[in-house]
């Protein structure tokens, strides 16, 4: 059974698709006014985990929404953010991280938004204000607080009023103006995906105001309890620091790169640690999975030229609970490793059972088999 740790109940909680065997599952995407650092990418890391163990263990089909907001923010003088955009999906795709079948921009979902304010607004919920602003009014919602523990939260905008200069702007019942950030999402999941969604991920610093809101949102808009499961990734620190702008402490993926890094070294990296625990990554540790990822797929191209051996069932199934125990990657690697060491098991077995285990990982470790072997010069630092 499939068991994730629920942040609204504080309990792991078994995952389950509501209707059928199509899990829905939304993601809170970027703001695309800047290039997405890692520790942005950790978080996005644990809605592809969720993916892979739902589909290849438990033959789930996944029905993902994640959003691209936008408004308000210009590239180059063109587009709201297009070429960040475009630089997060590629950071993505470097790291194995499978696209949502729906990747809405909230500035091409302006119509939803609209239509759920006005619901809100029929039914007591929101306000609209003298200067065109339309606000929650959080009195109206009594669950407000059960997500993240915030119970004195603040009436919000649900949309914004225009001001003077501002380019990217929308007509409204109540007044021309933007939507509000937290209003986005919800209008865009229950648009995507429905009145009952079974799994929304993001990072922890979602969690409140981003995540209460919405929930008060979805909740007063729909009558019911719209998202069945909040899963949410702890934080990333980088030298033992957090990692932002202001401290100039940010560390992008392309950075990897310059130092001769594989992109999916900083998976593995990720990997070693539990979504739910806070991190610390360093230069250290990420040529560390640097070395290790090399060293696996030079291994996995040389057993590849075995004999076909069946899988071990032994690694196979420590791999299958640590991933169904809310999501154990670090003990999966560590059976994985078990398995590289142990000199009794067939070099046909080990390819076998490296290359299912890597439908849950991403790494591509079967990436060399059939390649004349290439030797690479370390990459800086190792």
């Amino acid at each position: 059974m499939f068991q994730l740790y629920d942040t609204r109940t504080r309990q792991v909680a078994p995952i389950r698709p509501a209707r059928g065997r199509t899990l829905r599952m939304y993601t809170c995407g970027p703001a695309v006014q800047r290039p997405a650092h890692v520790g942005s990418l950790r978080s996005c890391l644990l809605a592809d985990l969720i993916r892979r163990n739902a589909e290849h263990r438990h033959q789930l089909t996944v029905l993902a929404c994640q959003n691209i907001t936008d408004p308000g923010h210009l590239a180059d003088g063109r587009a709201p953010g297009r070429s960040y955009e475009s630089a997060f999906l590629a950071d993505s795709s470097a790291l194995n991280l499978r696209p949502a079948e729906n990747l809405p921009r909230a500035s091409d979902g302006v119509g939803p938004v609209i239509a759920m304010i006005s619901r809100l607004i029929e039914a007591g919920h929101a306000n609209p204000g003298a200067d065109g602003s339309v606000y929650f009014d959080v009195r109206s919602f009594p669950g407000y607080g059960e997500l993240s523990g915030h119970r004195s939260g603040e009436d919000w905008a649900l949309w914004t009023a225009a001001v003077p200069g501002q380019e990217l702007t929308w007509p409204a019942p109540w007044g021309p103006g933007s939507p509000g950030w937290h209003t986005e999402c919800s209008a865009l999941s229950l648009h995507y995906l429905g009145d009952v969604i079974d799994v929304q991920t993001g990072g922890i610093d979602l969690r409140f105001p981003h995540h209460e809101d919405e929930r008060a949102q979805s909740n007063s808009v729909t009558g019911h309890e719209v998202v069945r499961h909040w899963a949410h990734g702890e934080h990333l620190l980088f030298d033992g620091r957090e990692m932002a702008d202001s401290a100039g402490n940010v560390v992008f993926l392309s950075d990897l790169g310059d130092r001769g890094l594989d992109p999916l070294g900083l998976r593995l990296a990720f990997l070693e640690h539990r979504y739910r625990e806070r991190m610390n990554l360093t230069w250290d540790a990420l040529h560390a999975a640097d070395r290790t990822l090399r060293r696996w797929r030079e291994q996995t191209a040389d057993w590849a030229n075995s004999p076909s051996k069946p899988m071990c069932a032994e690694v196979t199934g420590r791999i299958a609970a640590a991933f169904d125990d809310d999501l154990d990657t670090p003990a999966a690697l560590r059976a994985l490793r078990w398995l590289e060491n142990d000199p009794g098991i067939p070099p046909g077995s080990k390819f076998e059972t490296f290359a299912y285990a890597d439908q849950l990982l991403g790494l591509d470790l079967a990436r060399d088999v059939g390649r004349a072997p290439v030797r690479r010069p370390p990459p800086d630092g190792a």
